[in-house]
């Protein structure tokens, strides 16, 4: 749900940002110290803002493994391969004569009806998608360019395939990844850890029979990714969130940090204001009325397990304080029944409340918090939508109404 979006004609500094996040707060009486986190972009601006603030964040998945992909591609090689790539793009993108010749080779050669793609700047992974489709069209494009004397210059050579190749087996398996993060519907948070570890562990590793190119893209794009991921708070952050998982819990943190985690779950959820009960104290009218038109019903007679209910549960509750109320049920948590991969951990969660009421609050709490910031540039999608050349006159209210109920309804 979009709660504000906010007129910010002033500097993007993180001085500003700062002040404008607290004020938003403000404006909707949140306390700052009950913010669990704040998931953002990774602009040195907004890093700059949650370090003056001092609030928890996590920075969008999403931009890690763009930036983490673009920096294991640094290299002269790939920059003249990925020159040689964009100049293909574009002489079928300002050929309406080439792309038509295009249509035609496709259809000969059996090749799927693909257009090009042109790597954007600000759209994740998009260098690999014009590698990859590149490299499904090189037959088609080699004969259309090779037709003609003015873009003959133009077809890649096998070395530059061979490059091309290479970088798209290095960034081809990441691909998924980055939509599947990206939602706004589902529990996201809570799969950081496992896909950090299946990157080490599986997908990014080395092969044989790989170039030393494949190589070297893989091991600088985890070098980068374990090292935005690998401070102590964040770590943190991302044991809790696992641990809360049904599909995961301990599975994906380090057998030396299990107790530690533990131990720190204990205090937190002592820490943890207390819901009210559901079940509210006092006659409602629709009870009332109930009442009055319920059946009598027939006095039962008393049995002996009667006499025991009421004082079973008061020895119980007496008997244990709440830390180990709540070292017992994270016990039983860790215990239960193992769960499968494609369940809701929302729906879990919520058929086994009645089981770990304190553990459902801190689910709650950790679930709350997204992976990504791609929501929040969908807004700003949606603004841009509204506010067009046309309608460049709107006052930021009314803006921020438009987005609201676009965002919303």
């Amino acid at each position: 749900m979009c709660l504000q979006t906010s007129y910010f004609p002033d500097d993007h500094t993180g001085e500003v940002i700062a002040q404008g996040l607290q004020d938003s707060l403000a404006s909707w009486k949140l306390r700052e110290d009950r913010l669990v986190c704040m998931t953002t972009d990774s602009g040195s601006n907004m890093i700059k803002a949650l370090r003056l603030t001092e609030w928890p964040n996590l920075q969008c998945f999403g931009h890690r493994l763009h930036n983490a992909i673009m920096n294991g591609m640094k290299d002269p090689r790939i920059d003249r391969a990925i020159g040689v790539c964009k100049k293909v793009v574009s002489a079928f993108s300002f050929s309406w004569k080439k792309r038509r010749d295009m249509a035609v080779v496709q259809a000969e050669l059996g090749l799927p009806s693909h257009n090009l793609i042109t790597e954007s700047l600000t759209r994740w992974g998009s260098r690999p998608l014009m590698v990859e489709r590149l490299l499904e069209q090189e037959k088609a494009i080699a004969q259309v360019l090779g037709a003609d004397k003015k873009s003959r210059h133009l077809v890649p050579t096998w070395q530059d395939i061979d490059m091309l190749e290479s970088i798209n087996k290095a960034v081809s398996p990441l691909k998924e990844f980055t939509d599947a993060l990206s939602g706004e519907a589902y529990v996201s948070v809570s799969y950081l850890k496992p896909v950090i570890h299946l990157l080490n562990n599986s997908l990014l590793q080395p092969e044989e029979g790989e170039t030393e190119l494949t190589k070297q893209i893989k091991s600088n794009i985890l070098n980068y990714l374990n090292n935005k991921y690998n401070d102590p708070v964040t770590q943190e952050l991302l044991d809790m969130a696992s641990l809360m998982d049904p599909r995961f819990r301990t599975t994906y943190i380090a057998d030396d940090e299990v107790d530690g985690i533990k131990k720190r779950a204990v205090p937190e959820l002592m820490s943890l204001p207390a819901e009210k009960s559901k079940s509210q104290p006092g006659t409602s009218v629709q009870d009332l009325h109930q009442e009055e038109t319920a059946e009598p019903v027939t006095k039962k007679k008393k049995t002996l397990a009667s006499f025991f209910k009421n004082k079973t549960l008061t020895v119980l509750s007496t008997s244990q304080s709440e830390q180990d109320k709540i070292e017992a049920e994270l016990s039983s948590y860790l215990l239960s029944s193992e769960t499968d991969p494609d369940t809701d951990p929302l729906q879990w969660w919520k058929l086994h409340e009645a089981n770990f009421p304190r553990l459902s609050n801190l689910a709650k709490k950790y679930f709350s918090i997204p992976a990504t910031s791609a929501p929040s540039e969908r807004v700003f999608s949606t603004g841009g939508n509204i506010v067009t050349c046309q309608r460049a006159c709107l006052k930021p209210e009314a803006v921020d109404r438009l987005v609201f109920l676009a965002k919303n309804l």
